[in-house]
Order: structure tokens, then sequence, then C-alpha cells
């Protein structure tokens, strides 16, 4: 939820109240500031700066969303909700770089993980596809289509016409 520098500045407030707390001999409160410390730091290792990142990637700054996703040093330490997103977001972001290889990559793992939604999921199947196809690579796209399919009943009809084309496009070669 925070960047790194924030989640350091918090920790160090908290730091220094435990320090008064316990000079004062308020252990209640003290043992709180604990509490939120270790909050902080679980945080950093399970959320990471993901929910920057998405805010960066969502207003098209992808410079600054791959900074925050850069700042998250253990990506197979995240939850598992947050994993998936953050391969996605990172796969979006090689896209946009035209890094291509690195896309299919990180759409791959992203797909083996639970995304925010059915589309999502979808979404980076049919990336993983549309790579495939331009590497020439035939077999790999036509199973991940048929991975896509199998939601076919959850999707949005923009995502239903990709994938019809991407058949057609299979079929012509």
């Amino acid at each position: 939820m925070f960047s790194n520098r924030v989640r350091i500045f918090i920790a160090f407030v908290f730091l220094l109240s435990l320090g008064l707390l316990l000079y004062l001999r308020i252990y209640e409160l003290a043992a709180v500031a604990v509490l939120m410390i270790l909050l902080l730091i679980w945080d950093y290792f399970k959320q990471g700066t993901l929910v920057v990142a998405a805010k960066y990637f969502h207003h098209k700054e992808f410079d600054k969303a791959e900074a925050s996703l850069k700042e998250i040093s253990k990506p197979e330490w995240l939850s598992k909700k947050r994993r998936g997103y953050y391969e996605f977001i990172y796969g979006g972001i090689c896209v946009q770089k035209q890094d291509f290889k690195a896309a299919e990559q990180h759409y791959e793992i992203a797909a083996q993980y639970p995304l925010r939604s059915v589309n999502d999921h979808v979404a980076a199947l049919v990336t993983v596809a549309n790579i495939s196809i331009r590497h020439n690579d035939y077999d790999k796209a036509k199973a991940y289509l048929q991975l896509a399919e199998q939601h076919a009943d959850k999707i949005t009809a923009k995502m239903k016409d990709v994938i019809n084309k991407l058949h057609k496009e299979i079929k012509q070669k």
C-alpha cells in the first residue's frame, strides 16, 4: 500500500514512539507500536509496492509503475493474490516497452495465479497466445486459446472477439 520510503518513515515514527512509550512505562501502547512495526514488515513482504505500481499503471505512467515494481525485492514472497497481479502489470509494462519475450514470461506466470477478474485472467492467456503467434509457435498459441475459451461464459464480448480473431489468424497460417 505504501512506497518503501513511506513505509520506512512510518516504521521510524513507530520506533521513536516505542522508545518514548517504554521510557514512560506505558507498555500497552508500546505493544501496539511493536504490532504496527510488525504489520509494516509483513505488508512489505506480502503486499509490496503493488498498489502504488497499479495506480501508476492505470494512469499509463509505465516508468513509474516499473520503478515501483522494482522496489519489490522478492516477488515470490508476495501473497498469491498479489503475485498474479504483479506479473500481470509487469507483463503490460514489457508489452509497452516491446519486450515481448519478457512479457510472455510474465503473463504465463500471471495466468497461474488468481487475478482480479476472470477477464484479466483471460487477457493474460490471450496475450501469451498472441505473442506465441508472432513467434510462429502455433501449438502453444492454440493451447493458451483453449485455456482462455474455458472461461467463455464469463468474459466480455470484446475479449471473445479477440479470441476469435486469433483463431482466424492461426487458421490462415
